[in-house]
């Protein structure tokens, strides 16, 4: 593998916090031989895109209200192949991804979802979990496949449901876990020594 740096392009629609987390975790040396490349928003008023612009990163912004689905991605796959990322990472990016945008990046789309998958895809994974009574709840980075929160798994990290919890407090504890499981699962991928047999992620 080459020693060039992996090169991240970051989507978001919002405030970025796991955006900064993963930045964070570059600027400390806890996310080795890695470099954002561009972070994309598809909001213009996602505070995470202010966030990239005052910390000096290379940022774009393709609105996706009023556009077709298929119009958007075709762009946001110009922008990031321009800007030759190596992974796309998803940090709170609100939209389905086309087929069309999953096939252009091969195993190579990221995401972080607040549950332990297979349990609660979807929205309002927290409240799911505290209607569904769970003792146990999380975080799960995973590779993006055509399913929605489906893809292989790479990494997950665990949360007591406590019976004071309610949503709020559950999403905060989970949100502080997300910010340690995404540079943690950013560099068992971006190092390249992993292998994947059906659904199992293996570090080599």
């Amino acid at each position: 593998m080459s020693d060039a740096p992996r090169r991240l392009g970051i989507l978001l629609s919002g405030r970025g916090s796991n955006f900064l987390a993963i930045h964070h975790a570059i600027a400390e040396g806890r996310l080795p031989n890695v470099e954002i490349a561009l972070v994309l928003a598809n909001v213009a008023a996602a505070s995470g895109l202010e966030a990239a612009i005052q910390l000096g990163l290379p940022t774009a912004l393709q609105v996706s209200k009023g556009t077709p689905r298929e119009d958007h991605d075709a762009a946001m796959i110009a922008l990031l192949r321009e800007a030759k990322v190596d992974w796309v990472v998803l940090a709170g990016y609100m939209r389905v991804l086309t087929p069309a945008f999953i096939s252009a990046f091969p195993n190579r789309i990221v995401n972080i979802h607040p549950s332990l998958l297979p349990a609660f895809p979807g929205l309002h994974a927290q409240r799911q979990a505290l209607d569904y009574g769970a003792k146990v709840a999380g975080c799960t980075v995973h590779l993006v496949d055509e399913a929605v929160d489906h893809g292989t798994i790479v990494l997950q990290r665990a949360v007591p449901v406590l019976d004071t919890d309610d949503e709020a407090t559950l999403s905060a504890r989970i949100l502080a876990e997300e910010h340690l499981a995404y540079p943690q699962a950013l560099a068992r991928l971006t190092s390249g020594r992993y292998t994947i047999r059906g659904r199992q992620f293996r570090q080599a």
